[in-house]
């Protein structure tokens, strides 16, 4: 598995892989196509590619100090197999080597499997939105990963 910077031509498959992912951000077609504009803000956008096939993909803004994930998907057949793990890690080594301080995320209170994949990557839970989330209702938790130079 590669993990590398996403490409426009990689869109229809991050689309496909956000719909059949019930906790996933369901973006836009048109604000994926955004990602990739010259005026956009600066955002990470990662793949996991395994032979040719998307495995799964992660978004992040990547202000100065602070960046955010703000979408990170794994594809049915290649969940719990690290695929989520690696994509992350990238992003983190990312942040790091542009000297962020802090990586930000929040995520549904329900989805347990990613809570337990930011917590084993040193993301600590830092806040709660409650009823953040519609469809259904439900509180979002906040995490934070504080990013140390090497």
């Amino acid at each position: 598995m590669t993990i590398r910077s996403a490409t426009p031509a990689d869109i229809p498959h991050m689309l496909s892989l956000a719909q059949q992912a019930e906790t996933a951000a369901h973006w836009a077609e048109r604000e994926y196509h955004a990602l990739f504009a010259a005026e956009a803000p600066k955002r990470i956008v990662l793949v996991a590619d395994e032979y040719g096939t998307l495995a799964g993909f992660l978004i992040a803004r990547a202000d100065l100090d602070e960046w955010e994930i703000e979408n990170v998907v794994v594809a049915q057949g290649h969940r719990r197999t690290g695929v989520g793990s690696a994509v992350v890690e990238e992003l983190l080594h990312q942040a790091a080597t542009a000297k962020a301080t802090s990586v930000l995320l929040e995520v549904r209170e329900s989805n347990a499997a990613a809570r337990v994949l930011y917590e084993k990557l040193g993301f600590q839970q830092i806040g709660r939105r409650p009823a953040y989330y519609a469809n259904p209702a439900e509180d979002a938790l906040l995490f934070k990963f504080s990013v140390s130079f090497r």
